[in-house]
């Protein structure tokens, strides 16, 4: 009942190359995961559903779709970590 958060997919380094480590988890523990360090880039791109958080791929091999069919929504922003904090790319 209500919303989930799909752990199969996660953020990723910004880098070269496409879809590159780290990969960030968008759920977890405080204190767990990846340790951010000063100039990492990276993607924060949470991906929402209204009903299982249980996805498969289209055979276009991009296209994630709920496997109940339940509406769902995704959205990417790109972060720098910094000195005195992060930053926001993509506003």
């Amino acid at each position: 009942e209500g919303f989930q958060v799909v752990t199969a997919f996660g953020g990723h380094g910004v880098g070269r190359n496409f879809h590159e480590p780290p990969r960030i988890m968008h759920t977890g523990e405080p204190g767990e995961g990846h340790r951010l360090i000063e100039g990492q880039v990276f993607t924060i791109e949470p991906m929402l559903t209204e009903g299982s958080a249980l996805t498969r791929v289209e055979d276009d091999g991009w296209t994630v779709v709920t496997r109940d069919g339940s509406l769902s929504a995704q959205w990417e922003h790109t972060v720098v970590v910094a000195a005195l904090g992060a930053s926001i790319l993509t506003r």
